[in-house]
C-alpha cells in the first residue's frame, strides 16, 4: 500500500515537472522574437525623415535606446532631431550630443525637437546619459 502512494506522488511530481517545464518554453521563443525585433530596430533608416514647412525632421523613437539607431539625412539644409517617448523611464531619455553640447532630459512621454541648424555632410552623433545607448545620422550631399 505504501509502495502505491509512493508511486502515484512521484507519477503526480514527473507530471506536474512536465506540465512546468512546457510552459516555460514559449517565453524562451518570445525572447528568441524580441532579439530578432531589437537587432532589425539597428539597422540603418531613411523611412523615419520626413520634410515639413522646409526642414527635415528626423524622428527618433527613444525607450530602451534609440530607434533606428542609424540614419540617413541630406546634408545642407535646416533639421529637426525629434525625440519621441512613451512611457520611457531608463537612461536613454537623457540626450547628449558632445558636438553641440547638449544634454537635455527628455519628458517620459511626448516628443521634443532639437533644431540642429544646417548640417554639413559628415556623421553626426548622440548618447544617452550613460553612454550606454546611442545613435547617429549620417548627413550626405
Amino acid at each position: 500500500m505504501k509502495s502505491t502512494a509512493i508511486s502515484i506522488i512521484i507519477a503526480g511530481l514527473l507530471i506536474g515537472g512536465a506540465i512546468y517545464i512546457s510552459k516555460e518554453k514559449p517565453q524562451v521563443e518570445n525572447n528568441v522574437q524580441t532579439q530578432t525585433q531589437n537587432n532589425t530596430e539597428n539597422t540603418t533608416s531613411t523611412s523615419n525623415i520626413t520634410i515639413e514647412n522646409g526642414k527635415q525632421i528626423i524622428l527618433i523613437n527613444v525607450k530602451g535606446g534609440y530607434s533606428p539607431r542609424k540614419s540617413v539625412a541630406k546634408a545642407n539644409i535646416p533639421t529637426i532631431l525629434r525625440f519621441s517617448t512613451n512611457n520611457t523611464f531608463d537612461c536613454s531619455s537623457s540626450i547628449r550630443i558632445p558636438s553641440m553640447n547638449i544634454n537635455k532630459i527628455l519628458p517620459q512621454s511626448g516628443t521634443t525637437d532639437i533644431d540642429l541648424g544646417i548640417s554639413k555632410a559628415g556623421i553626426f552623433s548622440g548618447t544617452c546619459g550613460m553612454g550606454m545607448y546611442s545613435f547617429e545620422v549620417d548627413f550626405q550631399n
